[in-house]
């Protein structure tokens, strides 16, 4: 996480998408959230764990207007003040563990836009949603940063609060191999009844990353499962001019 903060920071991005499993679930439908701000604090952590990120309000609905016009369900989410202008919206540990290394506590804080999967929705329905975002990210006409936040397997240990099953071994050793090769598009090929006994947690999200990166170069950074779940770090790259 510490090199893709370096990453990050040399990047220069002026906002930053960051695609979570573990705010709102919407229905059939992908959430974008659209309040002025996101704020929340590590569950368990000391009270300092915790960030206050202005919304990228702009982009915010450029994604939410792209997503539509692509065919891909989706909502705009506020929440507390009935205005957005001073709505906040809870951050979940999907987007404050990713912003602590990557724009977070920044002096100002990147710009920040939360967009949410949906299960119920097709592989090629989360390809969409991500070119969507790149579509809205060009008009934007500034510099933004993807996340795909996202845990692999979380049935690695029979202790765990998952269980075991051999297929959370299987399927990280798939990304891993899929993030290796730079074959994201055979992430489409991988049976939803996999994905379910892994209890994995990034199989929509890297399916967005896919959407968001034709013809990036991805680089695996580590791989752990240190716990009863897998973790992956890999970064990504847009070719040459």
């Amino acid at each position: 996480m510490e090199e893709l903060g370096r990453l990050f920071t040399a990047a220069r991005p002026d906002a930053v998408v960051v695609a979570t499993p573990h705010n709102v679930h919407i229905a059939n439908a992908m959430g974008v959230i659209v309040s002025s701000r996101v704020a929340g604090r590590l569950s368990g952590a000391p009270d300092w764990v915790s960030l206050d990120v202005p919304s990228s309000s702009e982009l915010s609905w450029l994604v939410l207007e792209s997503l539509t016009q692509a065919g891909v369900p989706a909502a705009g989410v506020s929440f507390g003040a009935n205005d957005v202008a001073s709505a906040v919206a809870p951050m979940d540990w999907g987007v404050l563990i990713p912003l602590w290394f990557m724009g977070g506590r920044h002096d100002p804080p990147v710009p920040l836009v939360v967009v949410t999967p949906a299960r119920d929705l097709s592989a090629s329905a989360h390809i969409d949603a991500g070119a969507a975002i790149a579509a809205a990210a060009k008009t934007f006409g500034k510099r933004v940063a993807f996340i795909a936040s996202a845990d692999h397997g979380h049935a690695h240990l029979e202790e765990g609060p998952y269980g075991y099953h051999a297929n959370a071994a299987e399927y990280d050793a798939l990304v891993c191999r899929l993030v290796r090769t730079g074959k994201l598009e055979q992430l489409s090929d991988i049976l939803p009844e996999m994905v379910e006994q892994a209890k994995a947690d990034s199989w929509w999200q890297m399916l967005m990353l896919h959407g968001a990166t034709p013809g990036w170069k991805g680089r695996l950074i580590s791989y752990e499962a240190p716990t009863y779940f897998g973790m992956l770090t890999a970064a990504y790259e847009p070719p040459p001019d």
